[in-house]
């Protein structure tokens, strides 16, 4: 008999460069494959997962503005490269058996579904992994606002925020190898010692509905099932 979750819809949150692999720029598939093969893992678990890939593998809005493009444009861009990504992973979830939907807060209606609340809880009822694309639809808006804004919607009981690294640190600790790790942290102090974990407008929309983050590593020997299921080296922000 297996053994029953202690979550029953959670929220996963992947940066698009999570996508590039060993790539300088767009997708590596043997990655994209890997990260579908651990969110089936959990799907089998009878958990219920919304999903949001952000778009900087392709094109990131803050960039472009940099570069003297108009910060509206680029932010749109941007968020077409999220459905993009969100194309690309719903494709190797569908190989493994996985029913998925991708949802837009963009209309394009011949490729992915526009974003309708009760549609979306209706899928995951039905057991379907739902990929929210777009962002929030709107620009000035980032994809970690737009995964705490699903995951409410949703009435998701956690985010699960995965980077680079296998935690929270005091400092980035691939640039120096004496950052700290932190285990545990309250969203205030998050947003008070701006630790760059997530966007500051996430963190407070995450504080204000009391949902906690788990931040932590795709890439490390911990598994997503083992890090959902409360073991391996994760943080916490709560």
């Amino acid at each position: 008999m297996t053994k029953k979750s202690r979550y029953k819809r959670i929220l996963l949150k992947i940066s698009g460069e999570a996508l590039m692999g060993e790539l300088k720029v767009g997708l590596h598939p043997p990655t994209v494959n890997k990260i579908a093969s651990e969110i089936k893992k959990v799907h089998e678990k009878g958990i219920e997962v919304c999903l949001v890939i952000g778009g900087g593998n392709i094109f990131r809005g803050l960039q472009g503005s940099a570069q003297g493009m108009e910060r509206t444009t680029a932010d749109y861009m941007g968020m077409l490269a999220t459905v993009m990504n969100s194309l690309a992973m719903q494709s190797e979830l569908e190989k493994l058996n996985v029913h998925t939907r991708v949802i837009s807060a963009i209309p394009m209606d011949q490729i992915c579904e526009p974003y309708i609340r009760r549609r979306a809880v209706r899928h995951l009822e039905k057991n379907r992994v739902c990929i929210f694309a777009a962002g929030t639809g709107n620009p000035y808006f980032t994809t970690d606002t737009a995964a705490t804004l699903r995951a409410i919607e949703m009435k998701c009981e956690a985010i699960f925020k995965a980077t680079k690294v296998d935690g929270i640190y005091d400092k980035d600790p691939i640039l120096n190898p004496e950052a700290k790790y932190i285990e545990k942290i309250t969203y205030d102090t998050a947003l008070q010692e701006n630790l760059k974990v997530m966007d500051a407008s996430a963190i407070a929309l995450a504080r204000d509905n009391c949902i906690p983050i788990n931040v932590f590593s795709l890439f490390e020997t911990d598994d997503f099932l083992s890090i959902v299921e409360g073991k391996g080296r994760f943080s916490l922000i709560n």
